[in-house]
């Protein structure tokens, strides 16, 4: 007997999947969650790196630097987040959405002027993490725009 472990394993995940209509079946879900991922990483990863005016040694810019950078951050990853739940109500869930968009983008702004406080450095390859964030925003957004406009031709055609 040879081991198919894999093999089962992807069976019984199409199985459940089948079966159970509980997983994520909207792009949206799957944007909103990336964002949230996104959104909580820029507590670890950096920004910028570079030497602060008026200190020796190079620091890095990430989502702990600042206070405002801590607000912001973790507004858009728990709105992102709480978005995903909010499927059942399509208009709050596009409210949220463009909410968290909004705060992402002041998120990046915050970045760009606390950069503005170091002499020299460059920006870090992470830093696209936080510019993918308003990109997933905008496409669950999209998303929850088109459900929103299935939903209403359906209802008329009712």
């Amino acid at each position: 007997m040879y081991y198919s472990g894999p093999r089962i394993f992807i069976q019984t995940i199409c199985t459940l999947a089948l079966q159970n209509q509980a997983m994520i079946q909207r792009i949206q879900s799957l944007w909103l969650l990336l964002a949230a991922v996104c959104a909580f990483l820029t507590f670890r990863v950096s920004f910028f790196y570079g030497v602060k005016t008026g200190a020796a040694a190079n620091e890095a810019l990430n989502a702990t630097s600042d206070m405002l950078l801590i607000i912001t951050a973790a507004v858009t990853g728990l709105g992102a987040f709480i978005a995903i739940f909010l499927y059942k109500n399509r208009k709050v869930q596009l409210r949220v959405t463009v909410l968290v968009l909004i705060v992402s983008i002041l998120n990046l702004v915050l970045y760009f002027v606390r950069r503005q406080q170091y002499s020299g450095g460059e920006f870090s390859l992470t830093s696209i993490v936080s510019f993918v964030i308003p990109l997933f925003l905008v496409l669950a957004a999209r998303g929850i725009w088109k459900d929103q406009k299935l939903i209403k031709s359906l209802d008329r055609l009712r």
